[in-house]
């Protein structure tokens, strides 16, 4: 099915895009805007990248953009990919195709010139549009309708597009949680269900990237309910206690922020350590994590310029919109507002009175820092000198 727009959006005029598309046309190449570009189009989203779908083989679209004077990359040769770079904008463009052979993960292909072919090997039906320089949308299997219905379904039969890929289990929800409204789409859904064991065999860091936007969209907590319901986070996430106190953080972010939404469906005493591992996390996000998720973290209401000393701006503000503690709104502001000072003395200024290096030392600056905080961070260098010194003769 075709439909033609009333008229063509403005970056499929940008000088890169008529640039590169006259070029191809010159090569006797064929192409049509595809995925996500065309998909944000028809919901009115904004563009971000710009992929391209050609009906020549690669060695012939790289033949035709060099006559042009046009960067080309061959970024991945073997699936018919390339990347031409048109006054610095990247573009992506693949050759139409065929899968010959598929292992749940990898497909081996065949070019094809076959437009419907190409769209009938795709997961999704929005992600099998295809849209020409004219701003005609070519709709092979109602993916239009599915996408301004909020309908994520899998072309054709599921458990074929799931057998050639069982990463797109994960996509079904990741895509529901950004485009969805309920319900889920029965067949597919089942489909998930059926096959959710299947994502134990995944790298962890496409899992990882799939659990992540998923928890970046709008309905990420629909979308990880229902993955509880299917069976998909028996594996990889198996802590996860469901999306109440998610729901809550989200009402209350200016910003998505993935990873304190991860913090936000895991329990308190949950091994961060373990799960960063298993998630093939990075060191600095795993310890962000068990920060997060520490109880001793927890602010304290009636001191929040102690909390927000204590843990350092960016913890203070995971924690506020984790656990909304008091007037948390005046808490934020807070941290927007207050700059925790430092403490005006150290270990040093003790040695200077005669202490020799050790435990006592800390101890000593640590009540001297208990005391200046009582104060409201008042004293200066002089105050906390003498009060160091008061301390110092007391134990004398």
């Amino acid at each position: 099915m075709t439909t033609r727009a009333p008229m063509t959006p403005s970056w499929m005029n940008e000088a890169p895009v008529r640039a590169l598309l006259g070029a191809l046309a010159d090569g006797g190449i064929a192409a049509r805007f595809v995925g996500g570009c065309v998909r944000d189009w028809v919901l009115d989203r904004p563009i971000s990248d710009i992929d391209i779908a050609v009906d020549k083989p690669p060695e012939t679209v790289m033949r035709a953009l060099e006559a042009a004077d046009i960067k080309v990359v061959p970024t991945g040769l073997r699936h018919g990919t390339v990347t031409a770079i048109v006054r610095s904008h990247p573009f992506e463009l693949t050759t139409l195709r065929r899968d010959v052979e598929t292992d749940g993960r990898h497909a081996v292909v065949a070019f094809t010139d076959d437009w419907r072919e190409d769209a009938s090997r795709r997961d999704f039906t929005f992600n099998a549009l295809y849209a020409d320089r004219a701003g005609t949308i070519y709709d092979y299997f109602d993916g239009r309708a599915d996408l301004l219905a909020g309908r994520v379904r899998f072309i054709g039969d599921p458990e074929q597009r799931i057998a050639e890929d069982r990463l797109r289990v994960l996509r079904f929800f990741r895509f529901h949680a950004r485009f969805g409204k309920p319900p889920f789409h029965g067949p597919s859904f089942d489909a998930c269900r059926r096959n959710a064991a299947t994502v134990s065999g995944l790298s962890a860091e496409r899992v990882a990237k799939e659990l992540f936007r998923t928890l970046d969209a709008p309905g990420g907590a629909d979308a990880f309910d229902a993955m509880l319901e299917a069976g998909v986070l028996d594996h990889w996430l198996p802590e996860y206690t469901g999306s109440t106190k998610l729901r809550a953080l989200m009402a209350r972010e200016e910003k998505a922020d993935a990873l304190r939404r991860l913090a936000a469906i895991l329990p308190v005493d949950a091994n961060a350590t373990a799960i960063g591992k298993r998630l093939r996390l990075s060191t600095q996000d795993t310890v962000r994590l068990q920060l997060m998720l520490d109880p001793g973290n927890a602010i304290d209401t009636t001191n929040l310029r102690a909390s927000l000393y204590h843990l350092g701006t960016k913890l203070f503000i995971d924690r506020v919109l984790l656990d909304a503690p008091g007037d948390w709104r005046a808490a934020l502001a807070l941290a927007g507002s207050w700059t925790p000072p430092e403490l005006p003395i150290g270990g040093n200024d003790a040695l200077a009175l005669g202490l020799k290096p050790g435990p006592k030392v800390g101890a000593l600056i640590e009540a001297v820092e208990r005391w200046w905080m009582a104060g409201d961070f008042s004293a200066d260098r002089a105050a906390c000198l003498a009060e160091l010194k008061r301390l110092v003769d007391a134990q004398a």
